[in-house]
Parts: C-alpha cells; sequence; structure tokens
C-alpha cells in the first residue's frame, strides 16, 4: 500500500519537527517538511533519523505570498497525493516596538500566522480533495492564549485578541494600518489576533467544504510547550523562567516530544475524524491526559465574522 503523505509547515524545530518525527515512525506516511532554511532543516531531520525515502523538504516562507504559489507548485511537481496539510509554522515577535513587515507589505507576524496559512489553504485544498483516500485532513495548530474561554486565555497580558470589524484588513492592511482592528500597534497582541484568524479560517474551511469534501477540518491545542523554539525572540531570563514555571507552578508543561506525538494524533487517529473542533489537551496535564473538544471564545465561534475574514482575506492575498 502507498504511503499517505502529510504536509508541515515550520517542521524544522519544534512541535513541527516533532509531529514529522512522530508520523514518520507509524511507518506509513510521507511528510513534507515546509520551511524557510533548507540547510537547517536537512541536518535536523538527519539528527533525529528520518528514513531518507520517506520525508522530502520543500522552501517555503509563509510571510511572502509568491514562497507560498512556488511551494504549490513544487509540490505537484513531485505528483505526490495530499493526504494531510498540518498548518503549524508561526512567528512571535513580543519585544516588536514597531512593526515589521512582510514581502507583500502586510504587518509580518499576521502575515506568515494567519495570511500565508490562508493561502496555502486554499491552494492545496483540491490536492486534498483529489486524493483518493477517504480520510483526509486539514489541522491548523491554534493557541489558548487566543481562546478566553481556557485559562491561559483570559490573561490581558499586553492585550487580549480582538480583531474588532476587521477595519484593518478592510482597509488593506498595509501602512500605515498594522492591527487588524486598525489600532495601536501591540506585538503580542498581533500573533494572538493572528491565531484567533487560524481558529475562525478552520471553522469556515468546514462550513463550506466538508459536508461536499468529506476532509477534516479542525485546529488543535496540545499543551503549553514551553521551550519551542517559538520564543526565540523572548527575553532570556523568559526563557528560562517560563518553562519552570509551568512544570512546577502550572502543571501545564508539555514537551516538544509529546506535542509533536499529539499532533500527529489529530492528523491520523480515527478518534479523532470529527470536523469542525478545537481539541485541546487542556491548561494542567496528568499522566494519560486525553483530548477533549473545547469549547472556543464568542469571538472565536462567530459565524459572521468568520465569513468576513474569509473574505477579506481572500482579497488581501489575492486569490
Amino acid at each position: 500500500m502507498s504511503l499517505s503523505t502529510a504536509i508541515i509547515t515550520g517542521a524544522s524545530s519544534g512541535v513541527g519537527l516533532y509531529g514529522a518525527k512522530a508520523l514518520l515512525d507509524r511507518g506509513n506516511w510521507h511528510v513534507v517538511l515546509a520551511c524557510r532554511n533548507l540547510e537547517k532543516t536537512q541536518e535536523v531531520a538527519k539528527s533525529l533519523n528520518f528514513p531518507n525515502d520517506r520525508y522530502s523538504i520543500i522552501q517555503l516562507d509563509l510571510a511572502s505570498l509568491a514562497s507560498v504559489r512556488k511551494f504549490v507548485s513544487d509540490f505537484r511537481a513531485m505528483g505526490r497525493s495530499l493526504e494531510a496539510l498540518v498548518c503549524n509554522a508561526a512567528v512571535y515577535l513580543p519585544l516588536q516596538k514597531t512593526p515589521l513587515r512582510s514581502a507583500d507589505g502586510y504587518e509580518l507576524s499576521v502575515a506568515t500566522n494567519h495570511l500565508g496559512h490562508f493561502l496555502l489553504c486554499q491552494l492545496l485544498l483540491d490536492d486534498l480533495v483529489k486524493s483518493p483516500r477517504i480520510d483526509k485532513r486539514l489541522i491548523i495548530l491554534g493557541t489558548v492564549t487566543a481562546n478566553s474561554k481556557e485559562l491561559g486565555g483570559k490573561i490581558p497580558i499586553p492585550a487580549p485578541p480582538d480583531l474588532g470589524n476587521l477595519e484593518g484588513f478592510e482597509r488593506g492592511f498595509k501602512e500605515p494600518i498594522t492591527m487588524i482592528n486598525a489600532k495601536v500597534f501591540k506585538s503580542g497582541k498581533a500573533y494572538k489576533d493572528s491565531k484567533l484568524c487560524n481558529m475562525l479560517t478552520t471553522r469556515e474551511l468546514h462550513r463550506r467544504y466538508h459536508l461536499t469534501t468529506g476532509i477534516t477540518f479542525n485546529s488543535f491545542y496540545p499543551g503549553c510547550v514551553a521551550d519551542t523554539p517559538l520564543f526565540r525572540n523572548h527575553y532570556p531570563l523568559f526563557r528560562t523562567i517560563f518553562p519552570w514555571f509551568q512544570k512546577n507552578v502550572t502543571g501545564g508543561y508539555v514537551s516538544q516530544e509529546l506535542a509533536g506525538e499529539r499532533l500527529a494524533m489529530v492528523v491520523a487517529d480515527p478518534e479523532f475524524r470529527q470536523s469542525g473542533v478545537h481539541w485541546s489537551w487542556g491548561n494542567r496535564q496528568a499522566e494519560g491526559r486525553k483530548a477533549f473538544v473545547q469549547e472556543l471564545s464568542a469571538e472565536g465561534s462567530d459565524a459572521e465574522k468568520a465569513l468576513r475574514l474569509w473574505d477579506l482575506s481572500e482579497k488581501l492575498v489575492a486569490v
């Protein structure tokens, strides 16, 4: 039987890397590592003994819409079917005082985390549809900090996620607009907003396409991966204290390896075939912890906002 193929963005480190490893360890997957730095990705793949005939590396810079389109072309040139797309990559720039811009002129964290993935999902949807396999999935990594229904999402530092009425997107999201709600730039909030967009996108994908395609569309939160390279741009002291705090105070800590195993479960295990939900392992961890369907915030469950976000995002990426 031929291998199923999964694409994982941001698979050169953290949850993406160990999610790729967990799928490869199952023996029936070929994994496409979609990353910016090809040399780094090759090195870590070799260091974890990825089987040479069961993974591929294709360059992808989600902050460039042209790079997203080239990635899709390069993937299709491989001639492989596609059974799973995992939108995992993200940038988090908590110390940034002024906005950085993507190649297309959009604020960098929203451009990378949401708009690049939005275009990737749009372009690869046909590939998922055309796969002869019955079980096909599109999974987007969410975060607790963008969901006020979870304890970690109730912390208002630096500010809670708030997309407003998407005024920034409506006005083109280029200079001088830096935030989706067109208000003052806050880098940590921009990250939360982008992840809220991810979860709304998942819900709209489910609404539009699940019944007609059978594809499973979900977001998920594997627990607090407090030592992930996502925090590489934070203060060194934070990178030391935060994992300790999650391990010894909140009990929320999850290793990169365990988070990767949970990613593979959401991608491949039969019990995760329910579509249109947000899977979570919660804020506190214990041996044998099981996933559950987590309720999302009012904004994260807003069907009208999801539709408006979809329409405006289409315009920004020029689908």
